[in-house]
């Protein structure tokens, strides 16, 4: 069973009739329950509960986290971000979603502002499968068409990609990479685009498919932690 920590601001449910009509009970656990229980030992963090939700505890068990953020970035203390850090570079996969991109997590990883266009006119979004023999893009076809969806245009301030899985392309002539693998230290990262609050982009299948696949994709590996510092000659 692979542990998934589902973080979650939870902040729009909370405060917008709009959003909390799409997803009752949050972002969190409409993909906890996708995900289900058969594959995945979940749980659920957010913003308000104490540490964030993402205690020492919760870390040291969680395999893979999933981040989404928006309205409340800058009231993450950046103890935990360190925290989360220091454990995705130990090993720890991390998905980061939607908005996500302009968390203090993502931004401290990646190095750079990871600023990019937007547009709030629930264009339709075609997700294009760049690379279909990834394991993240496993069973999809060509490509995901999402039929309300909000904008996100390059250029995307962020590092080049690892590898570039998706490609996305709305009405508006706009195009965005849209699914981004990233390695920092052991851990492996995701950046996947869709997921607007106000659009029922979790619910739609191959949606939660890329996640799935995702998580699959980031679960920690087999491999020793470096050591580092000083260190004796092997050879006497």
């Amino acid at each position: 069973m692979i542990k998934v920590t589902i973080w979650n601001e939870y902040r729009h449910e909370l405060k917008d009739e709009n959003v909390r009509a799409i997803y009752p009970d949050g972002i969190h656990i409409t993909i906890a329950n996708a995900l289900g229980t058969d594959e995945f030992e979940i749980k659920t963090a957010t913003l308000d509960a104490p540490e964030h939700g993402l205690t020492d505890a919760v870390l040291d068990a969680t395999d893979v986290l999933i981040w989404w953020g928006h309205l409340a970035h800058r009231e993450v203390s950046d103890e935990v971000v360190d925290k989360v850090h220091a454990r995705v570079l130990k090993g720890m996969g991390l998905i980061v979603l939607h908005s996500g991109h302009f968390s203090k997590i993502f931004k401290k990883l990646m190095g750079t502002g990871c600023d990019l266009k937007w547009r709030e006119e629930d264009d339709n979004e075609r997700i294009w499968v760049v690379d279909p023999t990834h394991p993240i893009a496993e069973g999809l076809g060509e490509y995901i068409d999402i039929e309300q969806e909000e904008m996100y245009g390059e250029h995307f301030d962020i590092p080049t990609p690892d590898e570039l899985v998706f490609i996305s392309w709305f009405k508006g002539g706009e195009v965005f990479r849209s699914g981004c693998t990233f390695k920092r230290g052991n851990g492996k990262i995701f950046y996947f685009r869709p997921g607007h609050e106000t659009c029922p982009t979790y619910h739609h299948p191959e949606v939660q498919l890329v996640i799935r696949n995702a998580i699959h994709w980031a679960k920690p590996t087999n491999f020793a932690y470096p050591k580092y510092g000083n260190s004796e000659a092997i050879e006497k």
